[in-house]
C-alpha cells in the first residue's frame, strides 16, 4: 500500500537537493537524475515511463535554460503529484526486476552458458586494467567497470564517471556507457540504465552480447563477407584441410573439439600434435584446446568441455565469443593470408588472361589459314568443257556453303566475342589492352573475311555466268550441226551436175529444159544463200564464246564456204554456156516450165518450214514460249494458203497429163525444167502436216516447263519477301533492346537470350530457302522479277542478324561483368544508358565527339580542349570519330570504380617478404598456392642489392609487370 509519509520523505529529500543543484549551478541532467532516483524509490513496481522521463527533462531543462528555478521545482511537484494520484489507484506493487527489459532484435540470452562464457570474456578484457568481475549482474550495476571495460575494448576515453553510490549516480555512469555504445551505431532496443542497475540479468547479458558483436565480431571481414558470416568462413577455410572437422554452424560443430584444434594447429602446429587427437574423445579435445589457448595464446577459459559435450545444441553465442578471441588472436597471421590471397587473386587473373590471349591467337591463326587456304580455290576460274563438269563446280560450290563456311562464319563471331570479352576483362583488372600478334587483329580478321566473301561472290557469278555460256554453246552446236547436216544434204552431187556437159548432144527440148532447169537451181541457189550465212554466223559466235571444239567447227564452215563459193563459180560457168546454145533451140514446153518454176518455190517453202519446225529454241521465260507458240500458231494460219497452191501446183500436172493423153503424146522420164517430181511435193508436204503437231507437243512441252519454273519463281520470292523484313525487324528489335533502360541488364539479357533463341528456331526458314534456291539454280532459272531479295541478300542479312545478337549479348554481358566488378548499381547503369540513349540523336547506337561533349557536360564535367582530347583517346582509340555505348560505359565505370593497383600488390607482397625489399623463394612457396608461387618464381627477375639472401628475387618489377608498367 502507498504511504503518505514516505512520499513526503522524499519530496523533502527532493526538494533539498534540487535548492543544492540551484545553488551550486548543477546541471539539468543531475536534476533529472535526482527526480528519477525519488520516483523509483517511491514506485517499486517498475521504473518511470518513458513519456513521463520525456516530460520531466523537458520541463526542467527549459525551467533551467530560463534561470527560473522556481518554474524547475513547480515541475517537479507537478510530477509528484501525478505519481501520488497514480500509485493511490493500484493496491499492490511488485518487483522492478519481475519485468523483463526487450533485447536488441534476434538476441534472446538464456542459460549459464553464456553467463560463465561472457563472464571470462569481460575478465580477459578487464585484467588489464587490473581488475575483474566475480558476479555479471552485480559487478556492473554502478556503471564503472561496464565504462572501464568499454575503455579497454576500445583504446578511447568515456566520459568521466560519477563516483557517487546513490542510485542516480549508477544510472548516470550506466547511461554514459550506453551512450557511447550507440555513439558506435549501435542500436540498443529497449535496453535501458535501470535494467542494468537492478542488476536484470537478461538485459545485462543482452547488454554484453551487443558490446561482443560490436567490437569483437563485427569488424571481422573475410573474402567481402563480415561479422558471423566472416567469422564463419574464417574457420571454414582455415579447418578445411583437417579431417573429421566440418564448421558449418557455431554450436554442434565445435562439439567434438577436433575444430578448436584444428585452429590452434594451423596458425601454431607446434602447440597441439593434431595426428593424435581422437573423434570419439571430444572432452579430451576440448580441454586440451582450452589449456593451450589459456597458456599460450593469452585466451582464458571461456567455456566448460561437459557442458558442451553433453547440451544438444550448445550455446551459440558463447561458442562465437570464444572463436572470436582466436580470430583477434591469430590477426596477424590472417594478414598475410590476406595478402597472399591478393596475390593469388591477382596471379589467377593474369594467367586467365594469358590463356585467352592464347586461345585468340590459336583461332586466328586457324581462321586465317583456313582463309588463305578457301581463297586460291575461289579465284581459280579455270573452265571446264561440258556442262556436266561445270555443274559439278557448282555443286562444289554449294557445298562449301552449306557445310564448310558456316562452322568458320560462326569461329569468326566467337573471336570477336571472346576479343571483346578479353579486352574487358583486361579493363576491369587495370591491365593493359590485349594487341594481337601483327596480322591478327580482329580487323584483319574481318578484312580478310570481307576479302573472302568478294572472291565468293565472284566465284558464283563466275560459275553461273559459265554455266549460261556453256548452255548457250550446246545449243548453238547443235544448231550448227543441223544445219550443216541440211546443207550438205543439198550440196550434195550439185558440183557433179553443174559439171556436166549434157548440153552439148542435147536436143532443143533437152537445152531449153536443161535451161530452165539451171534457172530453177539458181532460184534454188539464191533460196540457200541464208541458210549459209546463218551457219558462218553460227560459227562466228561459237569462236566468239570460246567453244571448246571451235576449230572443228571452223574446218567444216570453212569447207561449206568453199563449196558455196565454188557452187557459185560452176552455175555462173553453166549459165553462160546454156544461154549460148540457148538460141539454137526455141521450144519449150511451157507447162513443164510453168511447174517447175511454181514448184521450186514451194518446195523451198516446205524446206524452210520443216526446218522452222525441226527448229531449236531455248527460252526463259512464259512471255518467251508464248512468243513462240504466237508465231507458230501464225504460221499453221498459212497452211490452208500453202495447200491451195499445192493443189494448183499438181493442177499444172494434170494438165500436162490430160494434155498428152488428149493428143497422144508419149511422156517420156520427168520433167526437164526441174527435178522435182509432183510425189517430191506430196511427200514434203504430208512431211510438214506431220511435224506441225511434234512442234505443237514441243511447245507445249516447253510452257508446261516454264510454268513450272514460275511457280518456283513465285515460291521463292513469296518466302524471300516474308525473311528478308524479318530479318530486318530483329535488327531493330535487338538495337532497340540493347538501348532499352527500362529493366535490369539480366532482363535484357533474358530478351536477348530469347530473341537469340526465336533467331535459332527461325533457321529452319533460311534452309528452306536454299532448298528452293537450289531448285531454282537446277533449273536454270536466273532472274525473278516477284521480288527484289536474292538467296544472296537473304545469306548477308541471316549472317548480320547471327553476328548482331551474338555481339549485342556480349556487350551486356560485358555491361555486367563491369557492374559486378566495379560494384556499379543497376541505377548507375540506367543512368548511364538514359544520357547516351539522350544525346544518341541519330539512334544508332553512337555519338559523335560534339554529342559526347554535350553528355560529359550535362553530367557535370568541366571540360577544356586538352581534357576533352585525353578522354576522346580512351574511348575512341582508333580515331572512328563516334563513341560507342560500350566505350561510353567503360568510361563512366573508369570514372566512378576503383580497381586493383601496382602498388596494393606490391604491398602485398611486402607483407609476405616481412617488410624487405625482396622475397625469396621459400617464402613464395611457403604463403602462396603451389601453382601461384611456381608461376611467380618462373617470372620474378633475380633482386640486385647489397646483403641479399640467396635465390633474393625482385617483386617491385615483377607488381608493375602485372599492370603493364613494365615488361614480364
Amino acid at each position: 500500500m502507498f504511504h503518505y509519509p514516505f512520499f513526503s520523505f522524499h519530496l523533502i529529500f527532493l526538494f533539498s537537493h534540487l535548492l543544492c543543484s540551484l545553488n551550486f549551478n548543477f546541471s539539468s541532467h543531475f536534476v533529472s537524475s535526482l527526480a528519477l532516483a525519488s520516483i523509483s524509490v517511491f514506485n517499486h513496481t517498475s521504473s518511470p515511463p518513458s513519456s513521463l522521463l520525456s516530460s520531466l527533462n523537458l520541463s526542467i531543462r527549459v525551467s533551467l535554460i530560463r534561470n527560473s528555478y522556481v518554474s524547475c521545482c513547480s515541475s517537479l511537484l507537478l510530477l509528484f503529484h501525478t505519481l501520488f494520484c497514480r500509485s493511490a489507484q493500484t493496491n499492490t506493487h511488485t518487483d522492478t526486476r519481475s519485468h523483463p527489459a526487450a533485447l536488441p532484435r534476434n538476441t534472446h540470452i538464456t542459460g549459464t552458458h553464456s553467463h560463465t562464457t561472457f563472464t571470462a570474456w569481460c575478465n580477459s578484457h578487464l585484467r588489464k586494467a587490473g581488475t575483474q568481475i566475480e558476479n555479471i549482474e552485480e559487478d556492473f550495476r554502478n556503471g564503472l567497470k561496464l565504462m572501464l571495460l568499454l575503455e579497454v575494448i576500445s583504446g578511447e576515453r568515456l566520459p568521466k564517471p560519477d563516483k557517487g553510490k546513490m542510485r542516480f549516480h549508477k544510472i548516470a555512469n550506466v547511461n554514459k556507457a550506453l551512450d557511447y555504445i550507440s555513439s558506435k551505431g549501435v542500436k540498443l532496443v529497449s535496453i535501458g540504465a535501470e535494467e542494468i542497475v537492478d542488476g536484470n540479468l537478461k538485459m545485462t547479458l543482452g547488454m554484453i552480447w551487443t558490446i561482443i558483436l560490436r567490437f569483437a565480431i563485427q569488424d571481422i571481414s573475410v573474402e567481402e563477407t563480415s561479422a558471423k558470416e566472416g567469422l564463419l568462413l574464417w574457420c571454414q577455410r582455415k579447418t578445411a584441410p583437417y579431417r573429421n572437422v566440418n564448421v558449418q554452424n557455431f554450436h554442434i560443430s565445435w562439439k567434438d573439439g577436433l575444430a578448436l584444434c584444428a585452429l590452434i594447429h594451423r596458425h601454431r602446429p607446434d602447440l597441439i600434435d593434431y595426428s593424435k587427437l581422437r573423434k570419439d574423445d571430444p572432452i579430451g579435445n576440448l580441454n586440451t584446446a582450452f589449456e593451450v589457448a589459456e597458456k599460450y595464446l593469452d585466451i582464458p577459459k571461456m567455456l566448460d568441455a561437459e557442458d558442451i559435450v553433453n547440451t544438444p545444441k550448445p550455446d551459440e553465442k558463447a561458442i562465437m565469443t570464444y572463436v572470436s578471441c582466436f580470430y583477434h588472436a591469430f590477426a596477424g597471421a590472417e594478414q598475410a593470408e590476406t595478402a597472399a590471397n591478393r596475390i593469388c587473386k591477382v596471379l589467377a587473373v593474369n594467367q586467365e588472361n594469358e590463356r585467352l590471349m592464347e586461345e585468340y591467337e590459336k583461332l586466328a591463326s586457324e581462321l586465317l589459314e583456313w582463309i588463305r587456304r578457301t581463297i586460291p580455290w575461289l579465284e581459280n576460274r579455270v573452265a571446264e568443257q561440258t556442262m556436266r563438269a561445270m555443274q559439278q563446280k557448282l555443286e562444289d560450290f554449294r557445298d562449301y556453303r552449306r557445310v564448310h563456311k558456316p562452322p568458320r562464319v560462326q569461329e569468326k563471331c566467337q573471336l570477336e566475342i571472346n576479343f571483346n570479352t578479353l579486352q574487358t576483362k583486361l579493363r576491369l583488372s587495370n591491365r593493359p589492352a590485349f594487341m594481337p600478334s601483327e596480322g591478327k587483329m580482329v580487323s584483319d580478321i574481318a578484312n580478310a573475311w570481307k576479302g573472302l566473301e568478294q572472291v565468293e561472290k565472284g566465284y558464283e557469278e563466275w560459275l553461273l555466268t559459265e554455266i549460261r555460256r556453256l548452255e548457250r554453246l550446246d545449243h548453238l552446236a547443235e544448231k550448227f550441226k543441223q544445219k550443216c547436216s541440211l546443207h550438205e544434204s543439198w550440196t550434195a552431187g550439185k558440183e557433179q551436175l553443174l559439171s556436166q556437159k549434157d548440153y552439148e548432144t542435147a536436143s532443143l527440148m533437152e537445152i531449153r529444159a536443161l535451161m530452165r532447169k539451171h534457172e530453177a537451181f539458181e532460184s534454188d541457189l539464191a533460196a540457200h544463200q541464208d541458210r549459209v550465212e546463218q551457219i558462218a554466223a553460227i560459227a562466228q559466235e561459237l569462236n566468239e564464246l570460246d567453244y571448246h571444239d571451235a576449230a572443228s567447227v571452223n574446218t567444216r564452215c570453212q569447207g561449206i564456204c568453199d563449196q558455196w563459193d565454188n557452187l557459185g563459180t560452176l552455175t555462173q560457168k553453166r549459165r553462160d554456156a546454156l544461154e549460148r546454145v540457148e538460141k539454137l533451140w526455141e521450144t519449150i514446153d511451157q507447162l513443164y516450165l510453168e511447174f517447175a518454176k511454181r514448184a521450186a518455190p514451194f518446195n523451198n517453202w516446205m524446206d524452210g518450214a520443216m526446218e522452222d519446225l525441226q527448229d531449236m529454241f531455248i527460252v526463259h521465260s512464259i512471255e518467251e514460249i508464248q512468243s513462240l507458240i504466237t508465231a507458230h500458231d501464225q504460221y499453221k494460219a498459212t497452211l490452208p494458203e500453202a495447200d491451195k497452191e499445192r493443189i494448183a501446183i499438181m493442177g499444172i500436172q494434170n494438165e500436162i497429163t490430160k494434155i498428152a493423153q488428149t493428143y497422144g503424146i508419149k511422156l517420156v522420164g520427168v520433167n526437164p525444167y526441174t527435178v522435182l517430181s509432183p510425189q517430191d511435193i506430196t511427200n514434203k508436204w504430208e512431211a510438214v502436216k506431220q511435224l506441225v503437231p511434234l512442234r505443237d507437243q514441243m511447245l507445249q512441252e516447253e510452257v508446261a516447263r516454264q510454268q513450272a519454273n514460275e511457280r518456283l519463281r513465285r515460291s521463292f520470292a513469296a518466302q524471300a519477301n516474308i525473311i528478308g523484313p524479318w530479318i530486318q525487324t530483329k535488327m531493330e528489335e535487338i538495337g532497340h533492346v540493347s538501348v532499352d533502360i527500362t529493366g535490369s541488364l539480366e532482363e535484357q539479357m533474358n530478351n536477348l537470350k530469347q530473341y537469340e533463341q526465336n533467331i535459332i528456331n527461325y533457321k529452319s526458314n533460311i534452309d528452306k530457302q536454299e532448298g528452293d534456291h537450289q531448285l531454282i539454280q537446277e533449273a536454270l532459272i536466273f532472274d525473278n522479277k516477284h521480288t527484289n531479295y536474292t538467296m544472296e541478300h537473304v545469306r548477308v542479312g541471316w549472317e548480320q542478324l547471327l553476328t548482331t545478337i551474338a555481339r549485342t549479348i556480349n556487350e551486356v554481358e560485358n555491361q555486367i561483368l563491369t557492374r559486378d566488378a566495379k560494384g556499379i548499381s543497376q541505377e548507375q547503369l540506367n543512368e548511364f544508358r538514359a544520357s547516351f540513349n539522350h544525346f544518341d540523336r541519330k539512334r544508332n547506337g553512337m555519338m559523335d565527339p560534339d554529342d559526347f561533349r554535350a553528355c560529359l557536360i550535362s553530367m557535370g564535367y568541366d571540360l577544356g580542349e586538352v581534357e576533352f582530347a585525353r578522354i576522346m583517346t580512351l574511348v575512341d582509340p582508333n580515331n572512328t570519330g563516334v563513341v560507342t555505348f560500350q566505350a561510353f560505359i567503360d568510361f563512366m565505370t573508369r570514372e566512378t570504380a576503383e580497381t586493383d593497383t601496382a602498388e596494393q600488390v606490391m604491398a602485398s607482397f611486402k607483407i609476405l617478404a616481412s617488410d624487405k625489399p625482396y622475397i625469396t623463394v621459400e617464402e613464395l612457396r611457403r604463403e602462396l598456392p603451389p601453382e601461384q608461387a611456381e608461376y611467380c618464381i618462373s617470372r620474378m627477375t633475380k633482386y640486385i642489392g647489397p646483403e641479399v639472401a640467396l635465390g633474393a628475387l625482385d617483386y617491385i618489377s615483377f607488381s608493375s609487370a602485372l599492370y603493364g608498367e613494365s615488361d614480364l
